[in-house]
């Protein structure tokens, strides 16, 4: 595990952490909300797998989650702010180019990424992210940020919000940190441009968090969708035949 600097709201910095494991072609690791590098990545054996497919893994904590800083500022969170800090990740490590692989909200992260900074990506995969990418509303954000800062789990009343909540206090979150995040300013992209990066967007069947895949391949250009079966939101990122699609994906010429 190693830390990397970069800037933060109102002149501070912030430190990030980041592991690097493997050797050959680089791949980063964009990890989900309320979740972290070690849960959504090494947990499900994804370091092992890339690893001994001859990949050199790089994971990152997104700002606010596991071992990097989380700041109280709900400017830090700007998504822009958060994909660029996997291109930092890359300028800090040397690397011009990688294939970039998020799920959930490390899906939306890559997304704008494929946005602002398609240069910098060889191969995208965007998982546990469909329809979500343009339905989810202020409101929806706003009900999970009030769940996060309520005194305690049995007083969220709406489902979605207390699942929230109890996955994020099952990390050991910092809950105002993730309250903030959940409000982060996101730009929805009507249609992405044609940059010639190919994208694999990977839904599980039963993924009624991200809902329709079909919807955003039809936004992001070169790109292709995997179902999942029988794999809902939490059972998609270790299912094995995700790991063998991405793996095939990344193998293609």
């Amino acid at each position: 595990m190693a830390f990397f600097e970069v800037p933060g709201p109102a002149s501070t910095v912030l430190r990030l952490a980041y592991d690097v494991e493997g050797d050959g072609p680089p791949i980063v690791l964009v990890h989900g909300f309320a979740s972290n590098r070690a849960i959504n990545w090494r947990a499900p054996n994804w370091y092992t797998t890339l690893v001994q497919a001859g990949r050199r893994v790089i994971g990152l904590d997104v700002r606010g989650h596991g071992e990097s800083d989380k700041p109280h500022d709900a400017t830090a969170y700007d998504e822009g702010e958060l994909s660029r800090d996997v291109v930092r990740l890359m300028d800090h490590l040397g690397i011009e180019r990688a294939d970039v692989m998020g799920y959930s909200m490390g899906g939306f992260i890559v997304l704008r990424l494929l946005a602002d900074a398609p240069q910098r990506l060889n191969k995208a995969i965007v998982a546990g992210v469909g329809e979500n990418y343009y339905r989810r509303t202020s409101a929806n954000s706003e009900a999970i940020a009030a769940g996060l800062r309520a005194p305690s789990a049995r007083e969220v009343k709406d489902a979605v919000s207390r699942q929230f909540r109890l996955f994020a206090e099952h990390g050991k979150n910092d809950l105002e940190a993730l309250a903030l995040c959940m409000l982060r300013p996101r730009e929805r992209i009507a249609s992405f441009p044609d940059a010639g990066v190919p994208v694999v967007i990977v839904v599980g069947a039963t993924d009624t968090i991200a809902g329709d895949p079909q919807v955003l391949t039809q936004a992001v250009t070169n790109s292709r969708v995997v179902v999942v079966p029988n794999r809902d939101h939490m059972l998609t990122v270790g299912d094995k035949l995700y790991k063998e699609a991405v793996l095939a994906f990344l193998d293609e010429a």
